[in-house]
């Protein structure tokens, strides 16, 4: 992974490397290895992930379709 610093600026840099890191899921995969995980658990975490999947899918078919309401966007205060 490359990011070019450009005049110096080492924190426009670090900004750049960080979204690159959030859009790869590095972060999400360097907490699930932080700790040995069973594989038990693993199964128990795919199956849950996998059903959070299908009920979002089905709920943004549904607001395509115009049988459910969009949802509103919550502004995020930053």
């Amino acid at each position: 992974m490359h990011v070019l610093v450009r005049d110096n600026n080492v924190e426009q840099a670090l900004r750049a490397l960080k979204r690159k890191m959030q859009r790869e899921g590095l972060f999400r995969e360097m907490r699930e290895r932080r700790a040995y995980e069973k594989p038990s658990e693993r199964r128990t975490r795919q199956k849950a992930q996998a059903i959070s999947r299908q009920r979002k899918a089905a709920r943004k078919k549904m607001q395509r379709e115009g049988l459910v309401a969009a949802s509103k966007r919550r502004s995020s205060a930053r």
